[in-house]
């Protein structure tokens, strides 16, 4: 029997997105092909720390405020022979001691780190430096995609249809308040949504309808940002998203369609149960309008060099039957139920066989990499 792929789990993080990576963890390490796959911890406290062994998820887990894990994290015990659902977890040394990294333990890495510090680039900056291959987007890739402005700026590039944006820096709100609010209602009018440039999960995003309602939302946004997005909102729009995978030759997944009771599709619409949010797959569309929603995905994924996954969401406009490119997410949620699997799920591709393609994608771009001259040779 050849030997089993050590895959490193990486997850948690500085981020707002900290507890739903945790999620995203669990699930990967429940699911994960125990036959061909070994298990290494790797979690980010939210103060930076990074912390190994068999114990990391559920350390994490302890201290999260927000208690988004199931019970079966009580699984992941402190002992060597701990296991998820059978799957063997390799002791790792603790940073704290001192000793190697994780990293140097690991054969293939899989991040799970949403928003900064994770899907920005900076880990996969990491993992490249420490020669590890690792699932997902590089470093240009994630950092683009992470950045809303320069992710805009390049899916107009290639063409791409997508609404109206300004970029507002935090300087420019606190210096000229007045004169940024003349140029958002003279660029793009009401109502329109406020976003830091660089976060996820919708984490302080808002709809403006007038100056007040602005106001308030370039105060939110500048909490976690240098650099804000206004953006004009989509008319009367359902909110469509699509799943890609592959490296040089992506392929997409069937669509599906959120259905937020909330006015649009914010933090609480997506992680709370309360919400009432509808995640419908597939999505109910024309066979026309499914083509192009996969075309554009795919068109989305190649414009930013993605590689391994990504999720891109879309703006569906009623009146004019309009499809409109919102964003592309490269480390999207992960847990089983997450909208990222569950369209591969309905294209006929199983969680467990997803995270197998993942991994076997991130050792091919690997050994393509490897193909490539690193020193100049005349």
């Amino acid at each position: 029997m050849n030997q089993r792929i050590r895959v490193g789990l990486i997850f948690g993080g500085k981020s707002g997105e900290h507890e739903v990576s945790l999620a995203s963890a669990q699930s990967v390490a429940r699911a994960i092909d125990r036959r061909k796959y070994d298990i290494v911890l790797i979690g980010v406290t939210k103060e930076g720390h990074w912390i190994t062994g068999n114990s990391a998820l559920k350390q994490l887990a302890a201290i999260s405020p927000t208690p988004l894990l199931a019970p079966e994290t009580e699984s992941v015990g402190d002992s060597a022979s701990a296991s998820i659902n059978g799957a063997q977890l390799v002791p790792t040394v603790s940073s704290a001691t001192g000793a190697a990294s994780p990293l140097a333990r690991i054969d293939v890495a899989f991040p799970l780190v949403h928003g900064p510090f994770g899907e920005d680039g900076t880990i996969q900056g990491l993992l490249e430096l420490a020669d590890r291959p690792y699932v997902g987007a590089g470093v240009a890739a994630s950092a683009v995609g992470m950045d809303k402005a320069l992710m805009k700026a390049v899916f107009r590039a290639h063409g791409l249809p997508i609404l109206d944006w300004l970029v507002i820096l935090r300087r420019e709100w606190e210096t000229q308040p007045d004169e940024t609010i003349y140029r958002v209602e003279s660029g793009l009018g009401y109502p329109c949504f406020v976003k830091p440039a660089n976060l996820g999960s919708s984490v302080g995003v808002s709809k403006a309808h007038a100056r007040t309602e602005l106001s308030d939302a370039l105060k939110a946004a500048a909490q976690y940002d240098r650099k804000m997005i206004v953006e004009r909102a989509a008319q009367n729009a359902r909110e469509i998203e699509c799943s890609v995978l592959g490296n040089d030759e992506p392929i997409a997944s069937v669509p599906g369609e959120v259905i937020p009771q909330r006015e649009f599709y914010d933090y609480a619409a997506k992680y709370s149960s309360e919400a009432g949010t509808q995640l419908i797959v597939p999505a109910d569309l024309s066979p026309e309008t499914t083509r192009q929603v996969q075309e554009m995905a795919v068109r989305a994924f190649k414009a930013i060099d993605a590689c391994g996954m990504a999720r891109v969401d879309f703006f569906l406009e009623r009146s004019a039957n309009r499809v409109l490119l919102n964003e592309i997410n490269t480390i999207p949620g992960f847990t089983s139920v997450s909208m990222y699997p569950r369209m591969w799920q309905a294209s006929g591709i199983r969680y467990a066989d997803l995270i197998d393609r993942l991994i076997q994608l991130a050792l091919e771009r690997r050994a393509d990499k490897g193909r490539s001259k690193i020193v100049y040779e005349p």
